[in-house]
C-alpha cells in the first residue's frame, strides 16, 4: 500500500475560479497527483492519490489560501495509481442537486460523528429517546455494493433526484432521528439542510460520510463495502480496496 488517496470538500464561496483552476492544476500537475478536483462558487471537491510525501505537500500548499486552511480530508491507501489522470474543472455546483437555495457554506445543518452515531444505533434511539434512522442520500447503484443496515434508501438515480423523493416521503420522517449519510459527506450535507427546510425536525448529516464512519467505528451496523468513483471500484470498512489495480495508463 504505496499510494495515499484522499477525499476531501468544504462548502466556501470562492471567486475568480479560472485563476484558481489554473493554480491547482498546476500545483497538482508539478507534484505528480492524479484524480479530480472540482471548483464551484460553493466551493471545493476532491478525489485525488500520489505518494504520501507529494500529497501532503500539495496540501499544505492548498491550506497556505485562507479558505481552505481548515480542510479535512478522509484517507485510504491503494498498492498503484487508482486514477487514470488528473482532471480540474469549474462547475456550477461541487455537488449537483439543482436546488440553488440550498447554500450549506451559509450555515450547515447539525452533524453527528461517527462514535456518536454507532452509540445511537447500538441503542436504537437517540439521547433523547427518539428513534433514530440512517438515510442513504446516494444513487441506487452505490448502495447496492453496500449500506447501512435497515437505512432507508428512495432508488433515486442521480442525486437531482433527492428533493422529488423528499416530498413523497418526508411524511415519513416524521417524529424520528433522521442521520443523512454519503461517501464522504458533501451530498448528506446538502441533503441534511433540504430537509429542515422541508420541516423535518431533528435532522442531522453523518459527518465525514461513510469513509470517515469505517475509520472511526469499522464495521458496525453497516453491510458490504463502500463504493468509491475510482479503479478501486469499492472500500471494505478497513478501508482496503475491493480490486487491487495495477498500473494504470494515462489513457
Amino acid at each position: 500500500m504505496q499510494i495515499l488517496n484522499i477525499a476531501a470538500y468544504k462548502f466556501v464561496a470562492l471567486d475568480r475560479l479560472p485563476e484558481l483552476q489554473a493554480a491547482v492544476l498546476t500545483a497538482a500537475q508539478s507534484r505528480g497527483i492524479k484524480g479530480t478536483v472540482l471548483l464551484a462558487e460553493e466551493g471545493i471537491n476532491l478525489f485525488l492519490a500520489a505518494g504520501r510525501a507529494d500529497i501532503h505537500d500539495f496540501l499544505a500548499w492548498l491550506r497556505t489560501d485562507a479558505r481552505f486552511h481548515d480542510l479535512e480530508t478522509k484517507e485510504s491507501w491503494s498498492t498503484a495509481q487508482p486514477f487514470r489522470k488528473l482532471l480540474v474543472k469549474v462547475k456550477p455546483e461541487i455537488i449537483r442537486m439543482n436546488h440553488p437555495a440550498i447554500r450549506p457554506s451559509a450555515g450547515r445543518a447539525p452533524a453527528v460523528n461517527a462514535t456518536t452515531l454507532k452509540r445511537w444505533l447500538d441503542c436504537g434511539h437517540d439521547d433523547e429517546g427518539r428513534p433514530v434512522v440512517t438515510l442513504d442520500t446516494r444513487n441506487a447503484f452505490e448502495v447496492d455494493v453496500g449500506t447501512f443496515r435497515n437505512a432507508i434508501d428512495w432508488r433515486i438515480d442521480k442525486f437531482t433526484e433527492f428533493p422529488q423523493a423528499l416530498l413523497d416521503h418526508r411524511d415519513e420522517l416524521q417524529g424520528k432521528t433522521v442521520v443523512s449519510f454519503c461517501t464522504g459527506g458533501i451530498r448528506c450535507e446538502k441533503a441534511a439542510i433540504l430537509m429542515q427546510e422541508a420541516g423535518v425536525n431533528h435532522v442531522y448529516q453523518l459527518d465525514g460520510g461513510i469513509l470517515k464512519y469505517f475509520e472511526e467505528s469499522g464495521h458496525a451496523h453497516f453491510e458490504g463495502e463502500c463504493f468509491v468513483f475510482d479503479e478501486r471500484r469499492a472500500l471494505d470498512p478497513a478501508l482496503t480496496p475491493r480490486v487491487h489495480v495495477g498500473a494504470l495508463s494515462d489513457t
